[in-house]
């Protein structure tokens, strides 16, 4: 079961993540110029696990091979190694003189710093950004660890290894105000409710998050679907239907499992009064 998945920047789907297990890694650097692989072949070089080819939109792009590649002349070819373990992730920086900068998107720059040549840096964020200085540009690609457990502390004596809970979610992240937004209607009495549209959930998470967007919002969705192990819709549905899919499960599945209570909308801030909720 993988642990840790890494999103290349204007990820557009789910077969373009990296999904790794506990104890596996992989390389990420710069597109070779002058490898055969170098132009959207999609081949990988067997070699070393690393990904010759700079065809995606982002100019990164992902190979069966296990390598993320990022088609910049400012990057090392061997710029870094990430390597799953369990619940995170640890980074190492093989680059010579460039220090590497991992952010929390949801802290208030909550960040940590991988200076060259460090190895197994560990990783604390469930969600994770990593950005790479390069010749005057900052590059940044997505490390996601939606596997972390959490048990009660209360064992009434017994003994052993507690009993890892089904759906770990930590409701003080950003990700569970958008679960709750979601079935805010729902839960508060209208089961037969449609689901509130991307703009809606931006307006009623303004109040709380000021900076919130279109596009945070459908990162978590997409990241709620991955933490809840939701299988994605098809790659060929339009994008907004696919993003409609993925907002009916996840509230039929939070809704059917209690994930999201009414107690749990304190999350949000109160509805203006007069407004539809």
């Amino acid at each position: 079961m993988y642990s840790v998945i890494v999103v290349p920047p204007s990820c557009g789907n789910v077969s373009e993540q990296l999904r790794i297990s506990a104890g596996e890694r992989i390389e990420f650097g710069r597109a070779c110029p002058g490898d055969p692989y170098a132009r959207g072949s999609g081949s990988g070089d067997s070699r070393s696990g690393r990904l010759h080819s700079g065809g995606s939109r982002s100019g990164a792009s992902l190979s069966g091979s296990g390598g993320l590649a990022i088609a910049h002349a400012g990057v090392p070819r061997v710029a870094g190694e990430i390597t799953a373990h369990r619940t995170f992730w640890l980074l190492s920086n093989l680059s010579e003189d460039q220090t590497y900068v991992v952010e929390n998107p949801e802290g208030a720059g909550e960040h940590i710093k991988v200076a060259p040549g460090r190895v197994d840096a560990p990783v604390p964020f469930e969600m994770s950004r990593v950005t790479l200085p390069a010749a005057g540009d900052l590059l940044s690609f997505d490390v996601w660890a939606p596997r972390h457990a959490f048990r009660s502390v209360e064992r009434q004596g017994l003994e052993g290894a507690g009993t890892v809970p089904a759906f770990a979610l930590d409701r003080t992240k950003r990700y569970f105000a958008v679960l709750a937004a979601l079935c805010e209607r729902r839960l508060r009495g209208e089961p037969r409710a449609p689901l509130p549209a991307v703009e809606e959930i931006v307006e009623r998470l303004r109040p709380s998050w000021p900076k919130v967007s279109r596009s945070a919002v459908y990162w978590n969705i997409d990241y709620l679907a991955v933490k809840l192990r939701l299988r994605p819709g098809p790659d060929t549905a339009e994008p907004g239907r696919r993003t409609h899919g993925k907002k009916e499960s996840l509230a039929s599945l939070a809704l059917r499992f209690d994930l999201v209570r009414e107690d749990d909308l304190v999350v949000l801030a109160p509805a203006p009064s007069g407004t539809e909720r």
